[in-house]
């Protein structure tokens, strides 16, 4: 059976042909602080986000306490703030505590924002369970991680998965896998992952977004972990159906992903810019759109009497025309009336109609 390139969630569908499905990624940038948390769900909403997404870990869940080489951030790209410290120690100070996340989805459901999570081991999803979130997201991180994906995929629930880091034989296994364990709705998000404060149109690749529907026939996407608004906006205009962003109050907080993330003002032009985006690219239509239209229509060719005609006259390239406005007779019918004779006199500038001319 043909799978569908689209899945609901609550009263919202999902896919081409629907509104983009604009996501607010909170991530670390609450720096720990339940009311921050709370304002930038509540800027958030402001600014026209459509879900907020948590994540859902402990620095036990997602690694081992070692300071061993392969445990310590370098990398020549990475924020001094990330540099030298141990993954256990940076998630420490940037995790999401487990107990405001309920707390967190009941606001954002007050304000008509649906909240889910990333989880990165299967007692996060337990708990996300508990919390009764309607989808779930995989993060580029971990979408070469096959228990987790299982776990996730045994929900029965809608998956929203990036492929950042995923060569196309990883993505192809992490959508088989999903579907081989009871996923039936899945979104694939193309993700761009150098984390950088500036837009990187070079690594952009956004064709890669419709290469996702077709070939994996899912529900397609875009996530950036970059900074500027510009590439979502296209990649919106391209046809991505969800779109990803992070969302921050102040990048001056200096958040562990505040310096990538958007402030609310740039998050609501982003919004704006993406619904503008899909009212220019509308549906498919041909034809007048409105009265404005339907009017400027009169002023297509037709055919006309050019020259004063005597009844029984033949019409000719001389005395027939086809000429602005609309009329007379479409000019499919020119070659038709040609030698035809004139039921009745007929004055220069007439419209030309079927009763003016002779069925003979």
């Amino acid at each position: 059976m043909k799978r569908s390139a689209s899945f609901t969630i609550g009263k919202r569908t999902i896919g081409a042909g629907h509104p983009c499905f604009i996501i607010a990624e909170v991530s670390a940038n609450h720096n720990q602080k339940f009311a921050k948390a709370v304002a930038i769900i509540k800027a958030a909403a402001k600014a026209g986000a459509d879900a907020i997404k948590l994540q859902t870990y402990t620095p036990d869940t997602m690694t081992i306490d070692s300071n061993k080489k392969w445990f310590v951030v370098g990398g020549k790209d990475n924020p001094k703030a990330w540099k030298g410290k141990t993954f256990y120690n940076l998630y420490q100070k940037a995790y999401t505590p487990w107990e405001w996340q309920p707390k967190l989805k009941k606001i954002a459901e007050s304000l008509g924002l649906f909240l889910f999570s990333t989880p990165f081991d299967s007692s996060a999803v337990d708990f996300l369970e508990t919390m009764n979130v309607l989808f779930y997201k995989i993060a580029s991180y971990e979408a070469n991680d096959i228990p987790l994906i299982k776990r996730v995929a045994l929900t029965k629930k809608p998956v929203i998965i990036s492929v950042g880091f995923a060569t196309l034989p990883e993505v192809k296994l992490a959508v088989s896998t999903l579907r081989k364990n009871g996923a039936k709705d899945i979104a694939v998000l193309h993700c761009l992952t150098a984390y950088s404060d500036k837009p990187q149109p070079e690594n952009a690749n956004l064709a890669t977004i419709q290469d996702i529907q077709k070939r994996f026939n899912v529900v397609n996407g875009f996530s950036d972990n970059n900074g500027g608004i510009e590439v979502p906006v296209i990649a919106a205009s391209l046809g991505a159906s969800i779109i990803e962003k992070h969302v921050t109050l102040r990048r001056s907080d200096e958040g562990y992903d505040a310096r990538f993330s958007l402030e609310p003002a740039e998050f609501k032009e982003m919004v704006e810019r993406i619904r503008f985006a899909e009212q220019v690219r509308g549906r498919v239509h041909y034809g007048p759109n409105n009265e404005a239209e339907r009017y400027n229509k009169q002023f297509r060719r037709s055919l006309f009497v050019v020259e004063d005609m005597k009844k029984g006259e033949k019409f000719t390239t001389k005395n027939v025309r086809s000429i602005r406005p609309a009329y007379g007779l479409h000019t499919k019918f020119f070659d038709t009336i040609l030698g035809k004779q004139a039921t009745k006199d007929i004055e220069r500038g007439t419209p030309l109609s079927w009763k003016l001319i002779s069925k003979h």
